[in-house]
């Protein structure tokens, strides 16, 4: 069968069968759900309260991240805050506690890449110093200590994955054990049979087991420190 043409033929291309064809770029899902200025606050939401009880303050104070489950039932189920509340009875923090919840939930909401408020908290620090929290953990300031618990939910939801100690830090651990086992084998055992002679009693766990360590008082038996 001939085919007339109406125009003159300015150039050609031949097609050969076994040439590969460009693979189809699969279009992008429009119907996942994101966090972003658009998306809208369910009815009800799921969270954590986390109790914070500062040295610094004579209140302790709750802290609230309720968050949102996108895509629920399906392959790209994910978990993200969309909220944050600070309450408790003491008032001198009141006008920056509220302020900071406001940016950090708009933070929130907006969407994209929320992990790096972890990092802003924890790097602020109190002019008057920081405290130690209970378990012996250094806080450089209250706003830190929101950070850190800012971290702690990322882990609790899978936002973020446990930090693993790096060699510097695991080398670090071990020689400060190594030299405190070392000071211990040239001191006599005490009654208790593994505690070293003159440790004195813990009023947490009962045992005769509280020593000096790096200038704090804490009980090899319970872990409990003076300066938590």
């Amino acid at each position: 069968m001939s085919t007339e043409l109406a125009s003159k033929i300015v150039g050609f291309e031949v097609v050969k069968d076994d040439e590969e064809q460009p693979a189809e770029v699969a279009a992008p899902d429009v119907s996942l759900e994101t966090m972003n200025e658009e998306f809208q606050r369910p009815e009800a939401t799921v969270g954590f309260t986390y109790k914070v009880k500062p040295p610094v303050s004579d209140h302790a104070m709750y802290v609230t991240i309720n968050d949102v489950i996108l895509n629920q039932g399906t392959d790209h189920e994910q978990r993200r805050p969309i909220e944050i509340f600070i309450n408790s009875k003491n008032m001198e923090h009141f006008q920056w506690m509220v302020a900071l919840t406001r940016i950090i939930s708009a933070v929130f909401r907006k969407g994209g890449d929320v992990v790096f408020l972890t990092e802003e908290l924890l790097s602020v620090y109190d002019p008057k110093g920081g405290y130690f929290k209970k378990g012996g953990k250094y806080m450089p300031s209250l706003v830190a200590e929101i950070g850190d618990i800012l971290k702690q939910h990322y882990l609790a939801i899978g936002l973020i994955e446990p930090d693993g100690l790096d060699e510097h830090q695991q080398k670090l651990i071990e020689e400060k054990r190594a030299q405190f086992e070392a000071s211990q084998q040239s001191e006599e055992e005490s009654d208790n049979g593994d505690y070293p002679e003159g440790a004195q009693l813990c009023n947490k766990c009962n045992t005769k087991a509280v020593v000096k360590m790096d200038g704090c008082m804490t009980c090899l038996a319970c872990g409990d420190s003076k300066c938590g």
